[in-house]
C-alpha cells in the first residue's frame, strides 16, 4: 500500500524557519522524483521544489529560492523541505509528490502559517 505522509507544519512568526518532512513506503522510494507543492483556498496548487532521484538535480519557484532547501535521504525513504526566512505569503498547504513516468503519489499535506 503506498503511503505519502508529510509532517512539519505549523504556526510561525515572519522570518522563523520550520523544516517539514515527507515519509513515503509502499514503493521504491529512491527511483522516484520527489517534489513539493503548496496550495491556499481558492488558489491552484503551485509547484515549490524538486529533486531528482538521486539527488543531483533540484529545482525551486523564484519565489523560494535562497529561502527553501529540498533534500532527501533514500535510506529513510524521507524527502524534505527546510524553510528559512519564513514570509506571510508563504501561507499554505504544502503537499509532498513522488513521481515516476506517470506515477504520482500525492501526500494529504501539512499546513504551514507564518503570521505575526
Amino acid at each position: 500500500q503506498v503511503q505519502v505522509v508529510e509532517s512539519g507544519g505549523g504556526l510561525v512568526q515572519p522570518g522563523e524557519s520550520l523544516r517539514l518532512s515527507c515519509a513515503a513506503s509502499g514503493f521504491t522510494f529512491s527511483t522516484y522524483a520527489m517534489s513539493w507543492y503548496r496550495q491556499v483556498p481558492g488558489k491552484e496548487r503551485e509547484f515549490v521544489a524538486s529533486i531528482s532521484s538521486t539527488s543531483s538535480s533540484t529545482g525551486y519557484i523564484d519565489s523560494v529560492k535562497d529561502r527553501f532547501t529540498i533534500s532527501r535521504d533514500n535510506a529513510k525513504n524521507t524527502a524534505y523541505l527546510q524553510m528559512n526566512s519564513l514570509k506571510p505569503e508563504d501561507t499554505a498547504r504544502y503537499y509532498c509528490k513522488a513521481s515516476l513516468a506517470w506515477r504520482n503519489y500525492w501526500g494529504q499535506g501539512t499546513q504551514v502559517t507564518v503570521s505575526s
